[in-house]
């Protein structure tokens, strides 16, 4: 199973408008959080969500949420390649 790339242990707060955002599973996008293609050749896709109204999101930079794009503080139990406990 291939494992995403941890971009950072910390949401990236900002303000969103309305319309579809896709957000990047992979972690591999130079345009995080949303996706850019950079998951091509692997299984990850991206995952898409509608904004209703102009609101303020904390999206998971981690990869891990299970939230999907929402930050629910897995960043906090995420180990980076090489780090250790």
């Amino acid at each position: 199973m291939e494992h995403p790339r941890v971009v950072a242990k910390r949401p990236d707060v900002r303000e969103l408008e309305p319309g579809t955002y896709h957000y990047c599973t992979c972690g591999l996008s130079q345009n995080q959080p949303f996706c850019d293609g950079g998951h091509a050749g692997s299984s990850f896709r991206p995952h898409t969500f509608t904004v209703e109204e102009t609101c303020r999101m904390a999206l998971c930079l981690c990869k891990h949420s299970k939230e999907n794009q929402c930050c629910d503080g897995s960043h906090r139990m995420v180990m980076e390649e090489g780090e250790e406990r």
